[in-house]
């Protein structure tokens, strides 16, 4: 169907202050939809309270209020501004709960004001615990079991039944804020407490322990003609335990046989067609139990979320450009890729490289804090890096972080075996260097698996990492094959130094005679099999480049990186705009 003409003007609502969990992401998402409505001749009324964001420049809205998102507030601005329609799947947790409230108090009817992209029934469906669980067995597939708790004495009766540990996670929260694994009766009655706090319906649902399972998401989208694509496979590093935004994470999923991404794929189609996110996107969470194979469902967010941002970068698919479009009434065959200018958004894109996402911690600013990862997220921002292979976008990804330590090093002694292992077994930033430096020091990937639930493969990528090292440290002369090696593997000339005992100028100047530079590739939705016309690239060792030369003149603008305390997004507003 093609664009709803009753629609004049959306009401945005952005996702407010930068917190642990809604980052920069929804800046994204809430800038791409502000500017494909008003390309699509809508009026745009924008409230938002972040004065850092893109999204509250006067360019991209026809009205702006840098006022508090509540219901109160918002309903002021309802009837100065009369919005057909408001908008809530693009910020974040903070949008969406506000639109739950603006229907719980008869806001919405009262003015006549209609949701798009999701309606409320929707979102209910799939952000109440227990309405999800439901949904999802009546799907065919299968939950953790659990039971709803409004007060301590109903947990300590769930805690009699199934035994510790038990995961706790409140209802309609964000960044897995007051969730995590309790493991004996006081650890239960304090996040019992902790998590009924949190939750604005002031409940939380007790799961049975799936802790070190794999840990998968989907990201997906669907339109009004039930129309469904499988917009990216993503997967957690870390097992079930480490919250999705503190793990590493891989795009594509590596680890899954087809058989088993086919089968996440029918399960994640069926519970977007039942929970009735009928115009976008959603992200639905799986892990699965490595010694039987049994399949449940995590959870899932009824609205462009965190992960979307990243499966967006990752295949060049822009999640939020094209929900903000199906929330007009497009139908996913009526979009058009604007990378490949052929190809609709029914189209699933495909990937000839891998994704790697690395989470950025600043513990260094809060020497008391509690550095262990859990279930509740703590990063403050991330790095993404594409690669030809996992090791090279590991590597680069792991650079990304500019953060002393962060990177793979081989100065010295590993230290004890016995000692390194024991340390891998905490989930902390900074755990896959120790892993490397476990194996550096004797460990088995036998013996790391049984530390830290990774998955072998994972493992057995850090150890082909040490093997190279060691390739570049004992060859006789630093040939261009020994160069190439190392290079494909995501090896830094400074890291060949290291290995080599030289330095780093000496090694790119020996690359360099050797011919050995980097191309850049294009990420473009299709695996090169159509012709794309994109800006948007990554450097990797390989043979040709698919950039085209061009003969204007050029501006490199150098941009801040991931979020950290101190420098967030504030920066990727003033590059914008440079």
């Amino acid at each position: 169907m093609p664009k709803r003409d009753d629609i004049k003007s959306v009401l945005v609502i952005g996702s407010g202050p930068i917190v642990i969990g809604q980052a920069a992401e929804f800046d994204y998402s809430g800038t791409q939809a502000c500017r494909v409505l008003r390309e699509e001749g809508v009026r745009v009324i924008l409230v938002n309270s972040n004065p850092a964001t893109i999204m509250t420049d006067p360019d991209f809205a026809d009205a702006t209020y840098i006022e508090p998102i509540t219901p109160d507030v918002i309903e002021t601005i309802i009837r100065k501004e009369r919005p057909d329609a408001i908008l809530p799947t693009l910020g974040g947790q903070t949008a969406l709960n506000a639109a739950i409230a603006l229907d719980e108090a008869g806001i919405l009817e009262r003015h006549g004001v209609e949701l798009i992209g999701a309606r409320v029934e929707a979102i209910q469906r799939g952000e109440d615990r227990q309405l999800f669980k439901n949904l999802v067995l009546d799907a065919g597939a299968d939950v953790a079991r659990s039971a709803m708790a409004h007060k301590v004495e109903d947990a300590l009766d769930f805690a009699g039944e199934y035994g510790y540990p038990i995961v706790v996670r409140p209802s309609f929260t964000m960044g897995g804020l007051g969730s995590g694994f309790a493991h004996d009766e006081e650890e239960l009655r304090r996040m019992v407490l902790d998590g009924i706090y949190s939750s604005p319906t002031n409940e939380v649902l007790l799961e049975e322990s799936i802790l070190g399972w794999k840990e998968y998401e989907l990201e997906l989208m669907r339109d009004t003609s039930d129309n469904t694509v499988v917009i990216c496979s993503i997967e957690n590093v870390d097992p079930v335990g480490v919250h999705t935004g503190d793990s590493l994470t891989v795009a594509p999923a590596l680890t899954l046989t087809d058989v088993e991404f086919q089968n996440l794929r029918d399960i994640g189609i069926r519970i977007i067609r039942d929970v009735g996110v009928d115009t976008g996107g959603c992200n639905i969470q799986f892990a699965i139990d490595p010694a039987t194979g049994r399949v449940i469902v995590i959870e899932m967010n009824p609205r462009v979320s965190r992960s979307s941002a990243l499966a967006s970068k990752a295949t060049g698919f822009p999640i939020a450009k094209i929900a903000a479009k199906l929330a007009l009434g497009y139908r996913l065959d009526e979009i058009q890729n604007d990378i490949t200018k052929v190809t609709p958004a029914s189209f699933e894109p495909t990937l000839d490289y891998v994704v790697v996402k690395v989470p950025r911690f600043t513990f260094e600013k809060f020497p008391a804090a509690d550095a262990t990862l859990t279930t509740t997220m703590k990063s403050v921002g991330e790095a993404m890096a594409i690669g030809r292979t996992y090791t090279q976008a590991l590597q680069k990804a792991l650079r990304s972080i500019e953060k002393r330590g962060s990177t793979f090093h081989w100065l010295g002694e590993p230290g004890d075996k016995a000692e390194l292992i024991e340390k891998s077994i905490t989930p902390t930033d900074g755990r896959i260097v120790t892993i490397q430096q476990a194996l550096r020091a004797g460990a088995t990937n036998e013996e790391l698996f049984d530390a830290t639930g990774m998955d072998p493969w994972f493992i057995d990528q850090i150890a082909l990492i040490n093997e190279v090292a060691e390739f570049v440290r004992s060859s006789e002369r630093l040939t261009p094959d020994v160069l190439a090696e190392a290079k494909e593997h995501g090896f830094s000339d400074e890291q060949i130094a290291q290995l080599r005992g030289t330095n780093e100028n000496t090694v790119r100047q020996q690359r360099w005679d050797a011919g050995i530079r980097p191309v850049f590739k294009t990420v473009d939705t299709c695996a090169g099999e159509f012709p794309a016309d994109t800006p948007y690239h990554y450097s990797s060792y390989d043979f040709e480049t698919e950039v085209e030369p061009s003969d204007r003149r050029k501006v490199i603008i150098l941009g801040s990186g991931p979020n950290r305390i101190g420098q967030g997004i504030e920066f990727d507003y003033s590059c914008v705009h440079a």
